[in-house]
C-alpha cells in the first residue's frame, strides 16, 4: 500500500471521529477506517506526541516493524510521517484491522460494554496461549539482537478473524545488546504495572526474563479472570500467590467457571485434571519471582504444544 497523508488519515477515520475512536491510553489513540483506495478496514494508530517521549515510542514501534516479521505479531500496512493543520507533529501507523479485538475484552468481557456476551473455551486460550509464546521465541531466539517486549498485557494482544493471537504494541520494546539500547543494558521502559517483574525495580537488567514474567502473569489472568492489579492483592497476596496456593487441588476454587464449559467435550473436572493443571504450572512458573527460576520461551512453547496435542488426541 501506498505512503498515507494526514489528510487521507482524516478522510479514513472520519476526521478523527470519537465514534470512529476504538481504544485511547495515555500513548496513542486507535481509530477504525477505511482509505477511499482500498475497501479494507483498518486500524490506525495515532500518536500523543504532547505527551513526553512518545516520539521515542513512534520511532521504536517503526524499528521493529521494520525488523520483524511473524505470523504472530502485528503487521503494518504503512504509516503516516507529517503535520497536522496546526502544524503540529504527527505521527501514526496503519495496521490491519483485528475484528476479534484484543484478549483483553475476550477475558474480562464484563468491562468492555460491546464484549459482555464473549467466552473464551479451554482450547482457545490454550492455542492463544501458544500465539503469544510462539512471537516471543521469535523475538527472544530468532531475533539478532534479541528484542525484548517490556509490556506485554492482555490488551496488546490482537485477535484476528480466526482467533489467532497477535502480539502488538512495540511502543516500550528494546533491542538488547543495540545501539537501541544503553551500553549498560538498563534501558528506560514504560511497562504496565501487575506484569512488570519485581527485579526491574531492584535495578537488574532489562533480559527476556521480563517478557517471560509478563507471559506468567497473562496466562494467570486467562486462566483466572483476575487482573494482576484487582483490589483483592494487597498485603503480600498477588495473584501468582492466589493460584499458587489453590495448586493443584483447590484450582477449581479460583479458576474462570467458564472455560471448562464452552466448547470442551470432555468435561470440567477432566479437563482440570489433564489440561489445566500443566497449563496453570507453566503460567506458575514463568511469573516466578526469581527470574533465575524462569524457563526461556523455547522450553515454555514446547511445553504448551505437549497441552495442545494432548487435548486433541481422540
Amino acid at each position: 500500500m501506498k505512503k498515507v497523508s494526514y489528510g487521507d488519515i482524516l478522510k479514513a477515520t472520519n476526521w478523527l471521529s470519537p465514534v470512529n475512536k476504538i481504544s485511547s491510553s495515555h500513548t496513542s489513540s486507535i481509530y477504525i477506517g477505511r482509505f477511499e483506495f482500498d475497501t479494507d478496514l483498518v486500524a490506525i494508530k495515532v500518536f500523543h506526541l504532547d505527551e513526553l517521549g512518545l516520539l521515542n515510542s513512534f520511532l521504536m514501534e517503526c524499528a521493529v516493524l521494520r525488523n520483524t516479521r511473524h505470523r504472530n505479531l502485528m503487521k503494518a500496512v504503512t504509516l503516516c510521517s507529517t503535520v497536522s493543520m496546526d502544524n503540529d507533529e504527527f505521527k501514526a501507523i496503519v495496521f490491519d484491522f483485528m475484528p476479534n479485538g484484543s484478549l483483553d475484552m475476550w477475558v474480562h468481557p464484563k468491562l468492555h460494554k460491546k464484549s459482555s456476551k464473549r467466552c473464551l473455551s479451554l482450547d482457545q486460550r490454550i492455542r492463544i496461549a501458544m500465539d503469544v509464546a510462539s512471537a516471543l521465541d521469535y523475538m527472544h531466539n530468532q531475533l539478532t539482537p534479541p528484542l525484548i517486549h517490556c509490556d506485554l498485557k492482555p490488551a496488546n494482544v490482537l485477535l484476528d478473524y480466526d482467533m489467532t493471537g497477535r502480539v502488538g504494541d512495540f511502543g516500550s520494546a528494546t533491542f538488547l545488546c543495540s545501539d537501541l539500547a544503553s551500553s549498560e543494558g538498563f534501558v528506560s521502559v514504560g511497562g504496565t504495572i501487575g506484569y512488570i517483574p519485581p527485579e526491574y525495580g531492584m535495578g537488574y537488567k532489562i533480559s527476556t526474563g521480563y517478557d517471560v514474567y509478563s507471559f506468567g502473569v497473562l496466562l494467570l489472568e486467562m486462566l483466572t479472570g483476575m487482573r494482576p492489579t484487582d483490589d483483592m492483592f494487597t498485603d503480600g497476596m498477588s495473584l501468582h500467590r492466589l493460584v499458587s496456593s489453590a495448586y493443584p487441588n483447590g484450582l477449581g476454587e479460583v479458576l474462570d467457571p467458564y472455560m471448562c464449559q464452552e466448547g470442551h467435550h470432555k468435561g470440567s473436572t477432566i479437563a482440570i485434571q489433564k489440561y489445566v493443571m500443566p497449563f496453570v504450572e507453566v503460567a506458575l512458573i514463568c511469573s516466578l519471582e526469581l527470574r533465575k527460576g524462569r524457563p526461556g520461551m523455547r522450553d515454555v512453547c514446547a511445553k504448551l504444544f505437549a497441552i495442545n496435542e494432548a487435548l486433541h488426541k481422540p
